[in-house]
């Protein structure tokens, strides 16, 4: 049976917190607000429940363009290759943001990412979230939360969103009203630095 559950981000409750890494461990899916769209997510090393969001996107998971989410920029080499110098310091001035920035993957991805060359890395400025990520350990796997209405493109209340996705999700963590302005997405993989899409996160950090 799903939950809600309601958490503060200034100073996140820890038995919320336990019971959201406890949901991930045991191959569970959580919703969960950001600093941009509340998004969906699951622990990056559990292959059901990534097969799962992949059949709730009505993607092929090993062509989904999911995003890790981490704690911070510290686990980044275990799934990224090797970066320049200008390349960190872009990341280091970014995060924690509302950005999503493309890297090249290396060889510890996933194995059901194995044929993706590259991997999107996000630090939302976000305490709920980033607090998840580091007691958990590894990064979680990131989607968003679309709306099917034609006019609203993100579900901003966290009760409607618990209301569509009870019976989908594990657990459904109320941060309040979300944002319905996606990430930027920055392709940092060739010389030429690419802006896939504007969101919320300026461009100016370029």
């Amino acid at each position: 049976m799903s939950k809600l559950l309601k958490v503060y981000e200034k100073n996140p409750d820890q038995r919320v917190i336990d019971q959201a890494v406890d949901v991930l461990r045991k191959g569970g899916l959580i919703i969960y607000p950001t600093d941009t769209v509340y998004g969906l997510g699951c622990d990056i090393t559990k292959t059901r429940a990534l097969e799962k969001i992949a059949r709730l996107k009505q993607v092929k998971l090993e062509k989904a363009n999911f995003s890790f989410i981490c704690y911070d920029l510290s686990n980044l080499s275990e799934y990224v290759r090797q970066i320049d110098t200008p390349t960190y310091k872009i990341l280091k001035r970014a995060l924690p943001g509302p950005y999503t920035f493309i890297l090249k993957g290396n060889n510890n991805l996933p194995k059901v990412f194995k044929k993706k060359s590259t991997v999107g890395i996000r630090v939302p400025d976000n305490n709920i979230i980033r607090t998840i990520a580091q007691q958990l350990g590894n990064p979680i796997i990131s989607t968003s939360i679309y709306d099917e209405d034609d006019v609203i493109e993100y579900t901003t209340d966290p009760e409607l969103i618990f209301e569509k996705w009870r019976d989908k999700v594990d657990l459904v963590l109320d941060g309040g009203y979300g944002d319905n302005i996606a990430s930027t997405i920055i392709d940092l993989t060739e010389d030429e630095i690419v802006v896939v899409r504007e969101g919320k996160g300026s461009i100016d950090i370029l």
